[in-house]
């Protein structure tokens, strides 16, 4: 209750207020302090995925500037030699205003990471917004069939269904790419599983499909008894360590992060950065309000 009450009543408060819970779990607002993030992560042998915040924007002339700033960061990014790749929200580009401007958009900056031979995750957001989605992912995958992923979030109940149907894009030559996590936007309980034991069951019950079906999943989770499961899944199947990934947030769970990449797990890391830090920090912390306590366990160390 006083976890709700304290993310209840953050977007009221000073951002330079704000900033003090956020500051761990974001790398700034500027290219540069992403590039500095990366080169920090990937020297202790972290992969990372670069996500500039904004989503759900108002105007076609915004997503038009987003597209621009990612053509730019991805320039960067590669110029630097970041060891990494993208991350995409489609609301972004105006997915909810002009689906096909949305498109034209993204393809773009795929196109321009697969220039570089790279690769963009195509992030899912709302329930609203997950048809739309698949629907903007199958046809980047056609034109694209290696430089693009997607999210599917466990806590959705179609999310099983939704990967099989998905199959049809599936070869052993090019499998599947999903990242996998349990999913944060508030939804009702027809749409989503609310109880964290019932989400968990289903993650690992999605993952345990992308293993047996050869997919490669991005696992993204901090939860311990997760990873506990995927690791049980991963020796059951006997996998070898190029058929997937951990992926943690930026900031998060460090002592579980370096426990994986000293048992010799591949590790990649969300790293978002930019201007609208503030709304993508009470929203979060809104959508999960378990989040205050890591943050006031960290401020607190911190002091």
């Amino acid at each position: 209750m006083i976890n709700r009450l304290i993310a209840s009543t953050l977007p009221l408060l000073p951002e330079r207020l704000v900033w003090l819970f956020s500051r761990s779990y974001i790398a700034g607002e500027t290219l540069d302090d992403a590039m500095h993030a990366c080169r920090v992560l990937n020297a202790d042998g972290i992969k990372t995925t670069i996500d500039i915040l904004g989503e759900f924007i108002q105007s076609l002339h915004e997503a038009k500037k987003n597209r621009d700033e990612y053509l730019n960061l991805i320039d960067v990014a590669q110029r630097t030699g970041i060891d990494g790749n993208y991350s995409v929200k489609p609301t972004m580009f105006g997915l909810l205003i002009d689906a096909e401007a949305c498109y034209g958009h993204i393809r773009d900056i795929v196109a321009k990471a697969a220039g570089y031979d790279n690769f963009i995750r195509i992030d899912m957001e709302d329930s609203a917004c997950v048809d739309p989605e698949i629907r903007l992912f199958r046809r980047l995958k056609a034109e694209f069939p290696q430089r693009v992923g997607l999210v599917v979030q466990a806590y959705l109940r179609r999310t099983l269904d939704d990967l099989k149907a998905l199959m049809d894009l599936h070869t052993p030559a090019v499998p599947m790419n999903f990242r996998l996590c349990k999913g944060i936007y508030a939804e009702p309980r027809r749409i989503a599983f609310q109880h964290h034991d019932e989400i968990n069951a289903h993650f690992l019950e999605d993952l345990d499909f992308m293993f047996r079906n050869g997919v490669y999943p991005g696992i993204a989770t901090h939860d311990r008894a997760l990873v506990d499961g995927a690791l049980s899944l991963i020796d059951r199947y006997d996998l070898p360590r190029d058929r997937y990934e951990f992926q943690m947030l930026y900031g998060v769970a460090p002592e579980l992060r370096r426990a994986l990449i000293d048992a010799g797990h591949t590790m990649r890391v969300y790293v978002p950065y930019g201007r609208h830090w503030f709304g993508y920090s009470t929203r979060r912390l809104k959508e999960n309000p378990k989040i205050v306590n890591s943050i006031l366990k960290s401020l607190l160390l911190k002091r």
